[in-house]
């Protein structure tokens, strides 16, 4: 059965990338890169909350909403239902969180030396310090909520229940009723005009420096 749609597949696996490379990058002190992987996952995830608006029934923001009685149900049932249940869907809810707060607290950030966050300019040196602050210790929570999720994964796959197949194929045979998926295009089109546009303009010094 299908349950999750192309971009919502891309996303996933393009959000893995750009966190692998976001870590490494700041290890290394490559922070040209640093800021350019920052600004497409930006895009990334500016894409994921607007076709979480008007995308397929399980990219739909709506659906990862539950109370806390679903998400006890959803740890004990025996089957698998389309899209994220709702203990899931706290997971998700948690990275898009720490993601839109690394994100920002990235863009007001600056080693002083040669690279500045865009927004920089336009914040007190105290925003900028505590911006910085900030961006270090929630990579630390963003690194425990990634653990967590892997563990989760692990747990469900000794269950019988495996995720990541259907996070590649977009399909899961474990499902009884499919989800109403759209066309994906508008989706990667937005993508792709959001990510030309911070590219272009608070992308553009980094990104010539790579090139």
């Amino acid at each position: 059965m299908k349950v999750w749609d192309g971009y919502i597949r891309f996303f996933h696996w393009a959000l893995v990338s750009c966190l692998v490379g976001l870590y490494f990058s700041a290890e290394e002190g490559a922070l040209e890169l640093h800021f350019v992987l920052g600004y497409i996952t930006l895009a990334l995830l500016a894409t994921r909350l607007i076709w979480g608006l008007v995308g397929s029934d399980t990219a739909r923001l709506s659906a990862l909403f539950h109370g806390p009685k679903a998400v006890v149900q959803a740890l004990q049932a025996k089957h698998l239902t389309p899209g994220h249940n709702a203990a899931g869907s706290y997971m998700v809810l948690v990275f898009f969180a720490l993601i839109l707060l690394q994100l920002a607290t990235g863009l007001m950030t600056t080693d002083d030396i040669m690279v500045d966050g865009p927004l920089v300019q336009y914040v007190s040196y105290d925003w900028v310090e505590w911006a910085s602050s900030l961006h270090h210790q929630n990579f630390d929570w963003l690194l425990i909520a990634i653990g967590l999720h892997l563990v989760a994964i692990v747990v469900y796959a000794l269950r019988g229940k495996k995720l990541v197949p259907a996070m590649v194929t977009g399909r899961n045979k474990q499902v009884s009723t499919a989800a109403q998926l759209k066309a994906s295009w508008p989706a990667f089109a937005l993508f792709a005009v959001l990510l030309g546009v911070l590219l272009t303009t608070w992308g553009y010094e980094p990104l010539q420096t790579l090139l």
